[in-house]
């Protein structure tokens, strides 16, 4: 069965982006070091505008196939003109208001959850889970992993990881790898 990778970048406080969501501040750790690793262990989590300069447009993808996002990640790609900005991938984007968008974007505007239940079912690679604090929070309970980018940086105050209700849920730390620029990247398994 397929998984759902929760895969983000996180404050040492927990915020995945400022009061209003902007998250920028994050690229200024991406150094060489850090770059490699992503583009060695998760070239399918950059945008395919991005993989082609790179030159690894051509990479298969390793660990998902399919990509889901909230109304707000895909809105930062159309902002700047790309409606299809993971094309390397099967995208889906969870909006109740979007309409009229690229033909390879499936819009899901009923229960998320289920859609997200259906994909697991399907052979395949991982599920990417990119996306705000809102979605997070309605899939929380089919997140089967955590790749958790901790940056060094404090923000006080922001977008949580989870836009959930209060309910414990329970993740075994997998791996722990530190980079040279202070970043930490941690995978957590769901227990049960």
């Amino acid at each position: 069965m397929r998984k759902l990778t929760y895969f983000i970048a996180v404050s040492i406080d927990g915020f995945i982006g400022d009061p209003s969501g902007e998250a920028d501040f994050f690229t200024r750790y991406v150094d060489e070091e850090f770059f490699g690793f992503l583009k060695e262990e998760y070239p399918e989590t950059l945008p395919t505008p991005g993989r082609q300069p790179l030159g690894i447009d051509h990479r298969e993808n390793k660990r998902f196939d399919t990509i889901i996002q909230g109304r707000g990640s895909y809105e930062l790609a159309l902002e700047m003109g790309v409606t299809s900005p993971y094309a390397h991938m099967r995208q889906l984007v969870a909006s109740r208001t979007l309409t009229g968008t690229d033909p390879a974007v499936e819009i899901v505007s009923g229960d998320v959850a289920a859609r997200v239940r259906e994909l697991k079912k399907e052979e395949g690679l991982g599920i990417y889970l990119c996306g705000g604090a809102n979605l997070a929070g309605e899939l929380i309970d089919e997140v089967d992993e955590l790749v958790i980018k901790t940056y060094p940086l404090i923000l006080g105050s922001g977008m949580p990881m989870f836009g959930a209700a209060f309910a414990q849920r329970e993740f075994a730390l997998e791996s722990n790898r530190t980079f040279g620029n202070g970043v930490v990247v941690r995978t957590y398994g769901r227990t049960v």
